[in-house]
């Protein structure tokens, strides 16, 4: 909704806050339905969903800045994680480095997303969504997990295949709300095109 060039100013404007604070919110309310885990030590949950619209939606720069302050609300012990976790520990446990892709997972995806500035497009949306929201998420939890737990890498992977069908549901969700919003309000995302 805004363009790159902005946060590479000295100052965010008022409505770029008022962005970032939004999808740092809808990152937590998307943990409120809570998460269950199968096979391993990392919970299934639908804030991964959010991480995909903050990219596409607001961009490189301010989609991982919306992470950054949703993280950093979570150190200081706000239960704002699936199962109402928070606190410093969660972002030393096996979800940790999924914690970190977030933020570079938001990035990518809005890099991909809002090319060269232009208006996002179908194949540029789900591209960057499963590449950023599903791949660098998984490049950077799955190793981390493996090492924090103390599980063959190889063993982790195979758990983490877990999340794939749910992951792919949320792109196409994340791909259709974002597809959605760049046509019914295209002046919001004018400055990105």
């Amino acid at each position: 909704m805004t363009d790159t060039s902005t946060v590479t100013r000295a100052r965010l404007s008022a409505a770029d806050i008022a962005r970032v604070a939004v999808f740092a919110a809808v990152i937590a309310v998307l943990g409120l339905p809570g998460g269950f885990t199968i096979f391993g030590a990392v919970p299934i949950t639908a804030q991964t969903l959010g991480v995909m619209l903050a990219g596409a939606i607001l961009g490189p720069w301010l989609g991982a800045l919306s992470m950054t302050v949703f993280l950093a609300l979570v150190a200081l012990g706000l239960p704002l994680l699936s199962g109402g976790r928070g606190g410093i520990a969660v972002l030393v446990g096996p979800s940790a480095g999924y914690l970190i892709g977030f933020v570079v997972g938001a990035f990518v995806i809005g890099l991909i997303v809002h090319a060269g500035g232009r208006k996002p497009t179908l194949w540029r949306t789900a591209t960057g969504v499963v590449v950023g929201g599903i791949l660098v998420v998984y490049a950077f939890g799955i190793p981390l997990q493996a090492l924090i737990t103390r599980l063959p890498l190889g063993e982790t992977f195979i758990t983490s295949l877990v999340f794939i069908p749910g992951d792919l549901i949320k792109a196409v969700l994340a791909t259709a709300i974002t597809l959605t919003l760049v046509r019914a309000y295209p002046r919001a995302f004018h400055r990105t095109w």
